[in-house]
């Protein structure tokens, strides 16, 4: 058998290849990483951590360790024999234009299009005539595509924008202001921005959200106080007056501007679940915030108004939320009337054309309902096939509404939809070179630890042969209330297409039953999560869809938390494991950036004795043992990542290398001057999907492909 790959129109055609043994991999030096003498003390227990120098992102020594980490990496990677052919793939199959759902503002109708293979998509318009321009091109922000562009924000009337930039991926923002007609830029650039959108009124400036600058390095050092400020237009940033977050402390604070330009809603909240809900009448600037919900008990959103009657969907009562009315006269929790009432599926509830729709999903699939404003149902929305909704949102004003519809095996379809008759039409459906017909995605339910019924999706090609040899990817989130919903993937089109299983597991800790399943997964249930993953990996394998041999887990963030608890605790159930820019440190998350407001889901080390010992006992930096053979492992994380700090991943990727058994590789891949993911650049977004799936399956012990 040659060593190289023939044809990519075979590419990974594995039936049949020749297995070979992880023992003709080379054995990898890593770059030496000193231990240093740190020793924390939680309650009565010592803590050692001999890798806390790495938490310091500003340091030389650790900008040559990450330099040395990539350099072995990288030269592992490109010794794969088909690394380059699969990332020929991904480009050719990424290579097609995408044009986003249109919006009007003032008199220009905005839309965002990418030609294929640009870096980032392009924000264009066109004017009554019809005319197209370009408006805002992000990929001329920056040499190498790390500048991306955020939220474009525009005035009632369209004449003014605000928008936001990203550099190196960071979550700090930049806001620029300039006139929409003339693309002329005005007044200062808006810096130090974070966890914001940008909320208009009438033309005289915008609201928007930020912490201090924070002492030490402003990509780890820790943020606690968000306020909500106004910019007023024609006055420098420093005279910016802070409307909300100075006596009350709050690590979450948001600002917005009915549509009707009536009120100022801010919503406030010192972790990612639950918040305070206030509202601020504008007709008189000396009108006082008034405080509406007083605790963080439940999640409540502001989605309309009509003059004084609010609706507002919150999960109060309502596990799988609701929508309920109340008048400002009289907005005591009590007086709540009952709009959309609670159903056994969670609800997401959008409004547009003088409208609410009803978002439902049910075991992870959309299904829509359409109400008027009193609350009567119009219609069941007809939608083109078994997937994940999106959109119905717009403007009162608007006739016309969009929504986007996909699937694991459907790339991203935009249809407009009248409201008043209900009919739907295509509007844009991509050109891609899938056939999503030759492919099918199942539903199953598998039973975890405790006996509870988790739902998982299983994508492969029609008539794939059964038994135990499927390269698999198992994917997974189970936390933050975050659904796992089918979406198609490039990168996962090109691992079906040729004979890879995508398996997601819907796991609790995440939304897809409401608050109750979310709960079910956070603290001191925050095993339940990793038990269902693990379940499902079991499932995998006693179906036969794949084997231990021929298993990867893979996770973000959270997901990578997951990744990481599960192979520390079943190094035996998998032979590869991406963590990507995952929380790895239990007991010190907290203590970077905005992490202290993840503590609804995890609980800190500092809250009890029994908090401290439950996440010492998952805590993968914390689990990593001498002697154990791991699965081969590449942890992915970026070097600007301020949400999710690098140290995370770095730490890990140390613990693994000082003490793995065996020749399992254990790598780590730094990505330079990029973040948490979002605003990537597509060439790294490409080059990282390849380097991944060559070596999951350079891993699985496949030297070449016929």
């Amino acid at each position: 058998m040659k060593n190289t790959i023939t044809s990519l129109t075979i590419l990974f055609s594995l039936m049949g290849i020749a297995q070979t043994n992880n023992s003709k991999v080379t054995k990898i030096t890593y770059p030496p990483t000193p231990k240093g003498n740190q020793v924390d003390t939680y309650f009565d227990t010592k803590i050692e951590d001999p890798y806390r120098w790495l938490e310091d992102d500003r340091s030389p020594e650790t900008a040559d360790w990450v330099k040395k980490q990539n350099e072995v990496t990288y030269g592992y990677l490109e010794k794969i024999p088909y690394r380059n052919a699969i990332k020929e793939r991904i480009e050719k199959l990424w290579n097609y234009e995408k044009i986003s759902a249109p919006f009007v503002e003032g008199k220009f109708t905005y839309y965002y299009k990418n030609n294929g293979l640009q870096n980032q998509s392009v924000l264009y318009r066109k004017d009554t005539w019809g005319k197209e321009e370009v408006f805002l091109d992000p990929n001329t922000f920056s040499k190498d595509g790390s500048t991306s562009l955020g939220g474009v924000n525009f005035s009632k009337d369209g004449s003014l924008v605000a928008y936001s930039i990203s550099e190196g991926g960071s979550d700090w923002r930049k806001v620029i202001v300039m006139k929409a007609e003339t693309k002329e830029i005005i007044g200062d650039t808006i810096v130090d921005v974070k966890f914001s959108g940008v909320s208009w009124y009438k033309n005289e400036g915008f609201y928007y959200s930020s912490y201090d600058k924070p002492q030490g390095s402003e990509l780890s050092a820790k943020t606690d106080q968000h306020k909500l400020y106004f910019h007023k237009l024609g006055t420098s940033q420093k005279d910016d007056k802070v409307i909300f977050g100075l006596k009350d402390k709050r690590r979450y604070v948001g600002g917005y501007v009915t549509e009707d330009e009536k009120y100022l809603i801010i919503s406030a909240a010192n972790s990612t679940t639950g918040n305070e809900l206030y509202y601020k009448d504008l007709s008189k600037s000396s009108n006082p915030i008034v405080n509406l919900i007083a605790n963080f008990d439940n999640n409540h959103n502001v989605i309309d108004n009509e003059g004084t009657l609010f609706y507002v969907e919150t999960n109060f009562r309502a596990p799988n939320n609701k929508v309920v009315t109340f008048d400002l006269s009289k907005p005591d929790m009590r007086s709540w009337k009952d709009f959309i009432p609670q159903t056994d599926n969670v609800l997401n509830a959008s409004t547009g054309s003088g409208y609410i729709f009803a978002n439902y999903m049910k075991d992870a699939l959309s299904y829509i309902k359409q109400y008027d404003m009193k609350g009567n149902l119009v219609r069941d929305i007809a939608l083109p096939g078994i997937g994940t909704v999106g959109g119905f949102g717009g403007k009162k004003t608007e006739k016309i509404l969009y929504y986007s519809f996909t699937n694991y095996i459907s790339p991203g379809a935009t249809y407009s939809y009248d409201a008043k008759t209900g009919v739907s039409a295509l509007y844009k459906r991509p050109n891609v070179d899938f056939n999503s017909d030759l492919y099918e995605s199942k539903q199953v339910f598998y039973t975890s630890k405790d006996g509870t019924k988790i739902p998982m999706i299983i994508t492969h090609k029609k008539g794939l042969k059964l038994d135990g040899t499927n390269p698999t990817i198992l994917y997974g989130y189970g936390g933050f209330n975050i659904s796992l919903t089918p979406s198609f993937s490039v990168a996962n089109a090109v691992w079906m297409e040729n004979n890879g299983i995508y398996a997601v597991a819907n796991l609790r800790g995440g939304g897809e039953y409401g608050k109750k399943w979310h709960d079910a997964g956070t603290k001191m249930q925050k095993q339940n999560v990793f038990d269902d993953f693990i379940a499902a990996a079991e499932y995998l394998i006693a179906e036969k869809y794949t084997s231990s041999s021929y298993l990867a887990i893979e996770g973000g963030s959270n997901g990578g938390l997951l990744v990481g608890a599960v192979m520390t605790q079943r190094p035996d159930l998998m032979k590869v494991a991406i963590p990507a820019v995952g929380v790895l440190d239990m007991l010190r998350y907290h203590t970077f950036t905005a992490g202290a407001g993840w503590a609804y889901d995890y609980g800190t080390a500092e809250d009890s004795k029994e908090m401290f010992n439950y996440l010492k006992a998952y805590s993968p930096v914390h689990n990593v043992k001498s002697g154990v053979q791991y699965p081969a492992t590449m942890v992915t994380t970026g070097d600007h990542d301020d949400r999710v700090v690098p140290a995370h991943s770095f730490k890990f990727a140390a613990e693994l290398q000082a003490k793995q058994s065996g020749d399992n590789p254990t790598l780590i891949r730094i990505d330079v001057n990029a973040g948490h993911g979002a605003g990537k650049s597509l060439n790294s977004r490409i080059q990282e999907s390849a380097d991944v799936e060559a070596f999951i399956l350079y891993s699985m012990g496949i030297m070449s492909l016929k």
